[in-house]
């Protein structure tokens, strides 16, 4: 059995492990925890779609 990932959806899973990781070792508290690992969440997607933007704009 094999799994086979787009870029998009292999960055999205090291989006939500990352900020996991993040967001258990960076806070303290389960609710400071929660809220820093949905914003490095929120980042790293973010940072896909405007690395995603950039590529399009040089490839053109």
């Amino acid at each position: 059995m094999t799994i086979e990932l787009t870029h998009f959806s292999a960055a999205l899973l090291f989006a939500v492990f990352a900020s996991v990781v993040f967001g258990i070792t960076q806070r303290n508290t389960p609710h400071d925890q929660l809220r820093y690992g949905l914003y490095c969440f929120t980042m790293f997607v973010g940072g896909v779609f405007v690395a995603g933007w950039l590529m399009w704009l040089v490839r053109r």
